[in-house]
């Protein structure tokens, strides 16, 4: 029998929790015997490192820039006729876009597509982003396969012309392995911030983006500091520009001072959801939130907006509130504080048994195999 090959393609190796899902995807194949390779459209990146540590073979396209179109595009199309996958998955919208148009071109290739937004508001995107999603409405007719993480992402996205019949969920897989309690982690996370153990500590996980409402997190923190002068709160995540300025101007004008910590971007996240007491997703929308999953595992109890399939992933384990409402959010935040679970267990098991990387994987590899076994898919740029 053939060794299955897949391609798996993506703009760069950053810490996005698409590029950790990538990442995962590729160990997880690749440890059961799959011949797998990463192309990115530039070098570098933070998690070329495990890639590479376990062997999976990384390509760069080497990408000049926004407008390296054409010859980007040769060189995309030079590597899937040289190497040949059974299969190439992209993520994010571009990459999507890339493969369909490109797929009479790559022979006998089957082009799938990862999508893990749900409900966007392409008003926060630039023109260009917003140009990608119209075109990958019509293109997701020439995809074999869309795999979606959330049963929110699925249905935002057939709400848009996505087709329907192509698409299937299978939800994130957490590392649990990584992700676990660790006495040790929390105490030098917390030593490094400064944090006393009779303080606790809330923290935000994500990029510093609008769609994940810094914002509304700030606002709930300093109603919540305001009463409770033992808590403090941490932002974890990259993030430039003028939208992470205003975020940092607001926390001073909201008097959070230095009981808020602007942490940036981090590779050792098993010591910074450790460190925490608890975690919140204040996001206006999400897919599956890989952060809410990754705090779980280690057995930190959430705060969530129902957006996505937040709700779904906390289940019983946590605390659900409004999007934009942050007079609600700091209510949960003050109730989760008062009633933190004295066992952490079952936040735990709950994530390993319904979003553990082993499931990503066997769901993703099942769903893979089905399509060489099933009829020829036809490219369509119009639902049927």
């Amino acid at each position: 029998m053939s060794i299955p090959s897949l391609l798996l393609l993506t703009r760069a190796l950053d810490t996005g929790g698409a590029q950790r899902q990538l990442v995962e995807l590729a160990l997880g194949l690749q440890r059961t015997g799959w011949q797998v390779t990463v192309a990115t459209f530039y070098p570098g990146g933070p998690l070329e490192a495990p890639l590479r540590s376990a062997g999976v073979r990384i390509v760069s396209l080497d990408k000049r820039g926004r407008w390296d179109v054409l010859p980007f595009i040769w060189r995309l199309i030079q590597l899937i006729r040289r190497e040949r996958p059974l299969f190439a998955k992209s993520y994010l919208v571009m990459s999507n876009v890339l493969l369909s148009a490109l797929r009479p071109a790559l022979g006998g290739t089957y082009v799938v597509w990862g999508v893990a937004a749900a409900d966007m508001d392409l008003a926060y995107y630039d023109w260009l982003s917003r140009i990608e999603f119209r075109l990958s409405v019509p293109l997701s007719h020439c995809a074999h396969l869309i795999i979606c993480n959330s049963e929110a992402g699925r249905r935002y996205h057939v709400l848009q012309g996505y087709r329907a019949d192509r698409m299937v969920v299978i939800p994130n897989g957490i590392d649990t392995e990584q992700f676990r309690r660790d006495a040790k982690a929390r105490v030098d996370a917390r030593a490094e911030w400064r944090i006393p153990p009779h303080v606790s500590l809330i923290g935000l996980v994500g990029r510093v983006d609008p769609m994940k409402d810094q914002a509304n997190f700030l606002r709930a923190a300093a109603e919540l500091a305001a009463s409770q002068p033992n808590v403090r709160f941490v932002c974890v995540g990259p993030g430039t520009g003028p939208y992470r300025d205003e975020m940092v101007a607001l926390g001073t004008q909201l008097n959070l001072g230095e009981r808020l910590i602007w942490a940036g971007e981090r590779t050792d996240m098993w010591r910074v959801y450790n460190a925490l007491d608890l975690l919140v997703s204040s996001s206006r929308t999400e897919g599956l939130p890989n952060a809410v999953a990754e705090a779980m595992a280690s057995g930190v109890p959430c705060v969530v907006t129902d957006v996505g399939d937040s709700a779904r992933i906390v289940g019983q384990h946590g605390w659900v509130c409004p999007p934009g409402d942050s007079h609600a959010l700091a209510r949960a935040m003050a109730a989760a504080l008062s009633s933190l679970p004295a066992d952490s267990g079952p936040i735990r098991q709950h994530i390993c048994r319904e979003y553990s990387t082993a499931a990503l994987v066997e769901r993703t590899a099942d769903q893979l195999r089905r399509l060489t076994a099933g009829a020829a898919v036809q490219c369509r740029t119009a639902p049927d």
